[in-house]
């Protein structure tokens, strides 16, 4: 059953349309669990005006991937709502990649908390976000996940 559902959270991300925040930033996952969550974004097309990694394109790289993170742990018939996110920019990326590791602090019943590690294409650490998710019992009407 746990198996089914990580499968279906998984196929829903995947099946994120091209007007979807993440298709439209580039974001890409490559490995998910309720532990661990990995995905990368190319820097060009998500920049601020001097050419550099907008702050806000790492803010949704990094909840994309604790509420990734968090779908997976909350379980059957549960949703993920984020409640809180902060970030500290490090450095900032102008070209390539930059990818993000979102690790689970913490996994309770009714939050998570993940922390998420975004590096640049040298390894670099370009931004430090935690995120915060409140787990809740499905939507009434809406199709469980």
């Amino acid at each position: 059953m746990e198996e089914d559902h990580e499968q279906q959270i998984k196929a829903a991300f995947a099946a994120a349309g091209p007007d979807a925040l993440v298709s439209r930033m580039g974001i890409t996952i490559l490995e998910a669990s309720a532990e661990r969550v990995v995905g990368s974004m190319p820097v060009a097309g998500n920049t601020q005006p001097y050419g550099l990694l907008h702050g806000g394109a790492s803010c949704v790289l990094a909840e994309t991937l604790g509420s990734l993170g968090s779908a997976l742990h909350a379980g059957p018939r549960r949703i993920t709502v984020g409640i809180e996110i902060s970030a500290t920019h490090h450095r900032g990326a102008s070209a390539g990649e930059v990818t993000g590791v979102a690790t689970r602090l913490f996994g309770g019943s009714t939050l998570t908390t993940y922390e998420i590690v975004i590096s640049d294409d040298q390894g670099r650490r370009v931004c430090t976000s935690r995120l915060t998710c409140l787990l809740r019992s499905a939507v009434p009407g809406m199709p469980p996940t």
